[in-house]
């Protein structure tokens, strides 16, 4: 995070951890205000990778799942790269921005997908840097938030994954159950923003955007969840984050067979759990009568729910899900309440 950045945002009031926002003063009311109202908040809790270079785009295109040659100056596209199993390794927010290709993905995962990636970049003409400095960025999403940004910056994106830039800012529309954007840009122009928004909206922390991620059903990938699931597991398909007329790249032979060969039994759900504590990603599920030697299935992102309880996102067992009874954790764990999506899955599109 920017310094120049990380002093305005605690001028602002926000309390903050090891680069983190985690609130602006009154974390139960910004839940509250994040479903219903307009709201601010610093994504520096997402990391940021850059690729520039000549051979940036063909590089890219042999190690994610989207067709790179999708992501440009006005549209944006979810993404993957996966081992040769086919299992992602990290998940992307891909945008370009002048002569380069950026990545969000899960900060935790940057130093990692840096070293895997430049593995293979071999003879190619691509230079692959941690950018989470390069440039500000924060999300505004709130009913009225596409008429704000508007009126300020005399545009805004109107479909899902399309960008508009400006010579200082980038904005990108975001899936989200209300209007959600990303702006990312130079400082000064950004701060002016902010403060502009600011009129209009509350500043949240970094949990009340990952509450509105879960409830679009938009998934991360952590750490703990990294080489858990194939991209079909996660919706990719769905979000607009898989080719598959693109070619190839790496684990795509695996990703392709799952889709036209096999019969997808895994998939991701929205649920609800009133737990005490937060169920982090990877945790396990617990489905009486379950034979997977994998088990039931695993929790993919949480957030603290308005009220209590969690809200998350879980790939599971179609089975086990129809059959009912999951829980978590364990037989002594709270009980699931699936609740829809903002989608249709592939049985009912």
């Amino acid at each position: 995070m920017k310094e120049s950045w990380k002093k305005f945002l605690l001028d602002a009031g926000a309390e903050m951890d090891n680069g983190r926002v985690l609130h602006f003063g009154n974390p139960e009311r910004e839940l509250r205000v994040a479903t219903t109202g307009n709201v601010l908040s610093d994504l520096n809790h997402l990391g940021l990778i850059s690729a520039h270079g000549a051979d940036a785009a063909t590089f890219l295109q042999g190690q994610l799942t989207c067709d790179i040659r999708d992501v440009t100056e006005d549209s944006s596209l979810l993404g993957a790269s996966c081992s040769h199993k086919g299992r992602v390794l990290t998940l992307f927010r891909l945008f370009r921005r002048g002569d380069g290709y950026y990545l969000q993905c899960a900060a935790e995962l940057v130093e990692d997908t840096l070293k895997r990636l430049r593995k293979y970049v071999l003879m190619s003409k691509v230079t692959l840097e941690d950018a989470g400095n390069a440039m500000v960025r924060f999300g505004y999403l709130g009913p009225e938030a596409d008429r704000h940004l508007a009126e300020l910056l005399g545009k805004v994106p109107e479909e899902v994954g399309s960008v508009f830039q400006t010579p200082d800012l980038l904005v990108v529309r975001l899936p989200g159950i209300q209007p959600r954007f990303e702006i990312a840009g130079s400082l000064e122009p950004a701060c002016k923003l902010w403060e502009s928004l600011n009129a209009w909206a509350a500043p949240v922390g970094a949990e009340a955007w990952r509450l509105q991620s879960i409830l679009a059903g938009v998934p991360e990938v952590y750490a703990a969840t990294s080489e858990l699931f194939v991209p079909q597991m996660l919706n990719l398909q769905v979000l607009q984050g898989i080719s598959f007329i693109k070619g190839c790249y790496t684990g795509q032979e695996v990703v392709a067979r799952s889709e036209y060969l096999g019969k997808q039994k895994r998939r991701m759900f929205r649920a609800f759990a009133p737990a005490a504590d937060r169920p982090e990603p990877g945790t396990d599920l617990y489905a009486p009568g379950s034979q997977s030697g994998q088990g039931p299935g695993k929790v993919v992102d949480a957030a603290l729910a308005q009220g209590g309880g969690y809200e998350m996102l879980v790939v599971a067992e179609l089975a086990a899900v129809e059959a009912g009874g999951m829980r978590l954790g364990d037989a002594g764990g709270p009980e699931l309440e699936f609740r829809e999506l903002p989608y249709a899955l592939p049985e009912k599109a």
